[in-house]
């Protein structure tokens, strides 16, 4: 027999053993006896991970998990989805859509109000970008979205949205926010402050596609460029005007829209960092923001980012991940 062939042969003795053992703990399970069949996949999966049975390992705790929270056992659940975690962070296994999207199953089955699954989405990020502190794969954040946004919850869909790729997802879900949650008088506030912070994330082709599609898509909104509502035509004024990279004509902009914009506070610190990033224009001196603002702002930018300039951040269109 070739080495090929007594590989295959080992693989396939692997995945005979997994499933006769995945049969007598869903035995137990169904059962009712979920403590013990909790313990034995513990044991089970010390066992693999010892022998660096990786794949093994990941199988039957990922199967485990989707098994007790078919019963409703969220507790156990919530323990094998973190044992599927430290297989990924121990065997270093690739990113790929595969693995986010079995990470976002479990995110998408373990109870909303659970600080579990707070661990469990936190510990998953960090791992999707290798430990080094950035603020997750683009494209977990987008999946999260999409599970957050089918419960409802808005606020941190849009959030996860910011930090992926699908501007048209993420507008699509702030056409649907704003029907559901806001006042007939705010639909532009809420896709101008998704542009205005995809911007200062240096997202600028995410920054358009969010503004064209919920633009369109709106059932309150007139067709437009030009627009019924003067925020609206600023945010059409402003994508033009990080396209062309002028300083004038920001500054021009901002001094004729200073009406609109002062409909929300945030508005001008957010054109201030668009300043720096696509227009050259330095930092403030004053010392760093306080308080809520201060904490927003820094959770949103970052702190202490050092800026690498205009004309670099004009050629990076994709998500930056701060530090």
């Amino acid at each position: 027999m070739s080495e090929q062939e007594s590989l295959k042969c080992s693989s396939a003795r692997n995945r005979g053993g997994v499933q006769r053992v995945e049969g007598k703990l869903r035995a137990s399970v169904e059962k009712g006896d979920y403590y013990e069949a909790h313990q034995m996949y513990r044991t089970l999966f010390f066992r693999y991970m010892s022998q660096a049975k990786h794949a093994e390992a990941r199988e039957l705790m990922y199967n485990g998990a989707l098994l007790f929270f078919s019963y409703n056992q969220q507790n156990s659940a919530a323990d094998l989805s973190m044992l599927v975690l430290e297989v990924f962070e121990k065997s270093e296994t690739k990113v790929d859509d595969e693995v986010l999207e079995c990470l976002a199953k479990l995110f998408s089955r373990m109870d909303p109000n659970s600080p579990e699954r707070v661990a469990f989405v936190s510990r998953a990020l960090k791992w999707s970008t290798g430990g080094s502190g950035k603020l997750g794969h683009p494209k977990l954040h987008q999946l999260l979205a999409v599970t957050l946004w089918k419960e409802q919850n808005y606020s941190e869909s849009r959030y996860h949205f910011l930090h992926s790729s699908d501007g048209e997802g993420c507008a699509q879900m702030l056409v649907e926010y704003s029907a559901a949650r806001g006042y007939r008088s705010e639909i532009d506030m809420f896709v101008a402050q998704a542009v205005l912070q995809f911007l200062c994330l240096k997202n600028k082709n995410s920054a358009s596609v969010v503004f064209s599609t919920y633009t369109e898509k709106h059932p309150s909104i007139e067709k437009g460029p030009p627009f019924v509502q003067p925020l609206l035509n600023f945010i059409w004024f402003l994508l033009l005007a990080v396209d062309g990279g002028k300083l004038t004509v920001f500054t021009v902009l901002c001094e004729q829209y200073q009406p609109s914009l002062k409909r929300d506070p945030m508005y001008n610190e957010y054109l201030d960092r668009i300043g720096q990033v696509f227009f050259g224009v330095p930092p403030k001196q004053s010392p760093s923001y306080g308080g809520l603002l201060g904490n927003l702002l820094n959770s949103l930018m970052g702190s202490g980012e050092e800026d690498d300039g205009a004309e670099e951040a004009q050629e990076d269109s994709s998500p930056i991940e701060l530090d």
